[in-house]
């Protein structure tokens, strides 16, 4: 890798750091960079994962305010990603790499209905006395461990993904959800991170370009997202679940 080509890596760090922190979907900016510059497939996508999970901590921790009081409810949720992103990360080294193709765009598509409709369905769930668990239930939980697998095989637009789940089943205010996405998008990425170093090959240079890209971008996202109104911050989310389903299908 070159300085040129491990600068554009950089700034594809920094753009997906603040992406994944506002929204997540990240990956589908350092993921095309990280092929153009030459690195092959499979390892961009694995370097990739390792390398944002920095940009990943530095997110969660710029929400820290928006995670007080969901202490107990991440660590239920985040059993589902830890082992979610273990058997996304083990498809990812051993099965055919279009077996998502197809099911993935319907997974963020579907996400995408979840944030616009959130307000009315958790006011439906409401009146209906069936969204009254303060953790989700089990249904949230598969939710989130689905999305765990996902995380761990592509990662691409898993924030949308989560976002749309978590904002479905739990009635608290966007921002919060958005914080509680962060600290669940950490737990996939770390974990699936912890996979590849033990068990698959990794382009360190191309690691390094991300990380401090991420780290930087994070911070910067957290800072920004923060401020957003919940009705912008639901549009920004659409918006970019819209962008990962083209960039998905048409390549």
């Amino acid at each position: 890798m070159t300085v040129w080509e491990a600068l554009a890596v950089w700034a594809a760090g920094v753009a997906a750091g603040a992406i994944n922190a506002v929204v997540g979907s990240g990956s589908l900016i350092t993921f095309p960079t990280l092929v153009a510059v030459g690195v092959d497939p499979v390892v961009a996508n694995v370097s990739n994962n390792i390398g944002l999970v920095p940009g990943s901590f530095a997110g969660a921790y710029g929400y820290r305010a928006e995670l007080r009081g969901q202490r107990d409810r991440l660590v239920r949720l985040g059993m589902g990603s830890a082992l979610g992103a273990l058997i996304g990360g083990i498809l990812l080294l051993y099965l055919d790499p279009d077996v998502f193709q197809v099911v993935v765009p319907v997974l963020i598509g579907l996400a995408c209905v979840l944030v616009l409709v959130q307000p009315k369905l958790n006011a439906w769930l409401s009146a209906r006395r069936e969204h009254a668990h303060p953790h989700g239930g089990a249904a949230l939980w598969l939710g989130v461990f689905g999305a765990g697998v996902y995380g761990g095989y592509f990662g691409a637009a898993q924030g949308v993904l989560l976002i749309g789940l978590i904002g479905a089943f739990l009635d608290d205010g966007l921002q919060r959800v958005n914080a509680a996405k962060n600290v669940l998008s950490l737990i996939v990425n770390a974990t699936a991170a912890a996979l590849f170093l033990v068990i698959a090959e990794v382009d360190w240079w191309a690691v390094l370009a991300v990380a401090l890209g991420a780290t930087l971008g994070g911070f910067l996202g957290a800072k920004i997202g923060r401020r957003i109104p919940a009705p912008v911050l639901r549009g920004v989310i659409v918006c970019v679940g819209i962008v990962a389903i083209i960039k998905l299908v048409y390549g």
